[in-house]
């Protein structure tokens, strides 16, 4: 990966276990950049989970695209489509930062981005939604779209 590659790839996210918002380069995701508050690690090779406070700043705070999966725990093609996700995050760590909303605690965000059906996943660049996928999708279809 090229200097130029890495020093844009970054991204904003809150931790996990104490919600300080850390921008973390994902050139360094395997070396499981900590919290800067609490000195948690980040695992950044499966799906950060974002909430309603924290998609506006991750998403508009970070660099390198996100892939955002917008799923409730009902659902069941959310939790077919889950795997797959998990995957993407796991194969693409360090390039694209992977995230989960679960819309029934997140309506506003649905509402604005027009989700109408889950899953839903967006993949967004430069704080802008880039590209859409809608329903239980075949799995290539999924992962072309994180490399988009």
């Amino acid at each position: 990966m090229s200097e130029t590659t890495s020093a844009a790839s970054t991204a904003t996210i809150p931790c996990a276990f104490c919600g300080a918002v850390n921008r973390i380069d994902l050139a360094r995701a395997g070396q499981r950049p900590k919290c800067g508050k609490c000195g948690k690690p980040f695992l950044l090779d499966r799906p950060v989970k974002l909430t309603q406070e924290a998609f506006d700043r991750t998403i508009s705070g970070s660099t390198a695209p996100v892939l955002v999966d917008f799923y409730a725990d009902w659902c069941g093609p959310c939790k077919v489509m889950a795997p797959i996700i998990d995957r993407i995050a796991r194969n693409r760590a360090g390039q694209v930062l992977v995230a989960k909303l679960d819309t029934d605690r997140a309506p506003e965000i649905s509402a604005r981005l027009g989700i109408r059906g889950i899953p839903t996943f967006i993949l967004f660049r430069g704080g802008e939604e880039a590209a859409r996928e809608t329903g239980a999708v075949p799995a290539e279809r999924l992962e072309a779209l994180a490399r988009s």
